[in-house]
C-alpha cells in the first residue's frame, strides 16, 4: 500500500512538472542570464561566455545580465579571440572599473586568465574539466577536482602573487562540494554545456546528462520543499543531491530537466500570485494548507 501511494505521488509529480516544463520553454530565456550566451553562435565563444555568465549568476537577473554585458562589451562579444590573446599584465586594467557585488575587475581578469590557461593546456574548458571526470564516479568528485585544478593555475599577473591569495575574489566563482557548498553556479554551467535541449546548449559530449546535479538556488530550494523534492531546510550540497535523486526517479537520463521550469516559478514570481492559478498547487504543501 505504501509503495502504491509513493508511486501515485511520483506519477502526479511527474505530470505536473511536465506541465510546467512545456509551459516554461526556451522562449523564457529573457528571464535568465543564459539569454546573453544565446547571442553567440561559435561554440568556442559559447563555452567561454557560459562560464563567465554562470560565474556572475548571483543576485537579481537584471543586475546579473548588466554585469555579464559589461564583461562581454570589453571582449567585443568575441570571448574566444579575446581570451586566447589575453595578457594579465597588459589587459587586466580593462576591467578595473568593473564591480558587481562581491567581485571586482581583478576577479574577472583572473577568471579569464584561468580560462586562457585551460585552453592552452587542454584545448577547451571541457577538456580541462574531463581531467577529473570519470563516469564511474559522482559528479561531486569531478567538481572538486575541477575546482582544485583551476585554483592551482597561475595568478601572478593578477593578484601580484604566484599562489592565489585566500582573499582573492575569484575563489567565489569556484566553490567546492567538499565545503558543503551547493555549487549552484558551477552546476548551472554544467547544465548549459551538457544538456541537449534548450535553453541549454549540449556542447559537451564527454559528460552524461544523467550525472548532473541540480543548480540549487533560493528559488529551487523553496519550491522543492513545497512539492516534496527534499525535506532538508538548509541549502547545501546534500540538499542539491537529495533533490536530484528525487528528480532522477522521474527522469533517470536527465535529472536536471525540470530545473529551468521550476526556477521560473520563483524568478517570475508566479509562486506569489496566488495558488488558485498555480500549475502545481495540487502537489504543493502550502497550497493544500491554504485550502483546508
Amino acid at each position: 500500500m505504501e509503495r502504491k501511494r509513493r508511486d501515485g505521488r511520483l506519477g502526479l509529480l511527474k505530470k505536473r512538472l511536465e506541465t510546467i516544463y512545456r509551459l516554461y520553454h526556451k522562449g523564457f530565456v529573457y528571464s535568465d542570464p543564459v539569454e546573453l550566451v544565446h547571442r553567440l553562435s561559435d561554440r568556442r565563444d559559447i563555452e567561454i561566455a557560459g562560464l563567465v555568465a554562470s560565474s556572475l549568476a548571483y543576485g537579481r537577473v537584471e543586475n546579473i545580465k548588466r554585469a555579464i554585458g559589461r564583461v562581454m562589451d570589453v571582449m567585443d562579444w568575441k570571448p574566444y579571440r579575446f581570451v586566447v590573446g589575453f595578457s594579465p599584465q597588459r589587459d587586466r586594467g580593462l576591467f578595473e572599473d568593473f564591480v558587481y557585488r562581491f567581485n571586482d575587475g581583478r576577479d574577472i581578469a583572473a577568471l579569464l586568465y584561468f580560462i586562457r590557461q585551460m585552453l592552452s593546456e587542454c584545448g577547451s574548458i571541457e577538456g580541462f574539466f574531463l581531467k577529473g571526470y570519470s563516469q564511474a564516479r559522482p559528479i561531486r568528485e569531478a567538481l572538486e577536482r575541477f575546482v582544485e585544478n583551476t585554483l592551482s593555475l597561475d595568478t601572478a599577473g593578477i593578484y601580484g602573487k604566484e599562489r592565489l591569495p585566500h582573499s582573492a575574489g575569484v575563489r567565489f566563482f569556484f566553490p567546492s562540494p567538499s565545503t558543503g557548498s551547493p555549487c549552484k553556479r558551477l552546476n548551472l554551467y554544467l547544465r548549459w554545456m551538457v544538456r541537449r535541449e534548450g535553453p541549454d546548449f549540449g556542447l559537451w559530449n564527454g559528460v552524461s546528462p544523467s550525472a548532473l546535479v541540480i543548480p540549487l538556488d533560493t528559488h529551487m530550494a523553496r519550491i522543492s520543499r513545497l512539492i516534496g523534492l527534499t525535506r532538508r531546510t538548509t541549502a547545501c550540497w546534500k540538499m542539491a543531491e537529495e533533490i536530484t535523486d528525487t528528480l532522477r526517479m522521474l527522469a533517470p537520463e536527465d535529472p536536471v530537466k525540470y530545473d529551468f521550469a521550476i526556477t521560473r516559478l520563483g524568478i517570475l514570481e508566479e509562486c506569489k500570485k496566488g495558488c488558485h492559478r498555480c500549475h502545481i498547487k495540487d502537489i504543493c504543501v502550502e497550497a493544500r494548507s491554504r485550502n483546508r
